[in-house]
This record gives structure tokens, C-alpha cells and sequence, in this order.
């Protein structure tokens, strides 16, 4: 659908797609497809984060209250807040593209 859109408009595509095909008919995850989904499919940003204090606090929300499941908005809030944390997010902001 967005084969002539942005780059940024093709990621939060991408980003949706990836969500909606895990997602349960309401359009929700389970805690625990969450960790899976965010293992396969967002591994590089968490890798080497373990150990941090705040990557800590983050996932055990995820342990918590294991009936409550994750909307689309509560992702993308984990997501940014994976990204904010981990040690990627300030190696690609040292790239430069042309």
C-alpha cells in the first residue's frame, strides 16, 4: 500500500504489519508473544541491554499481570522506550547518510 511512500511511512508500515500478523483477533498480544515478537523481531536494539536498570524495569512489566494483554499503542510506547535505552540507538545516530 505504501510502495511510493516515505521511508519513515514505510517503517511505521512495516512496524504495524509486523504487530497485526502477531496481534489476537482484538488486536492485542499476550505479555508473552510480546517478549517473543520483541526477541525475534527486535533483537538487535535489546541485545546487550540486559543488565541495564531500565531495560530491567521495562521487561518486568512484561512479567507482571500475565492476563493483561499489550494493545497496539502500549507497543509502540515499549518499543520507543526499548530504542530510547539501548546502545544501537546512538551508534546509528553516529551514521551519516547521504
Amino acid at each position: 500500500a505504501l510502495r511510493k511512500g516515505s521511508e519513515l511511512e514505510k517503517a511505521f508500515a512495516t512496524l504495524a504489519l509486523v504487530y497485526n500478523n502477531s496481534a489476537d483477533p482484538e488486536g492485542k498480544l499476550s505479555k508473552a508473544e510480546t517478549k517473543s515478537l520483541l526477541q525475534t523481531q527486535f533483537g538487535s536494539f535489546i541485545q546487550g541491554q540486559e543488565n541495564k536498570p531500565k531495560y530491567q524495569e521495562i521487561i518486568s512489566t512484561l512479567d507482571e499481570e500475565s492476563e493483561n494483554k499489550i494493545d497496539f499503542e502500549d507497543f509502540m510506547i515499549l518499543l520507543v522506550s526499548l530504542t530510547l535505552m539501548s546502545d544501537l540507538l546512538q551508534e546509528i545516530k553516529n551514521v551519516k547518510t547521504t
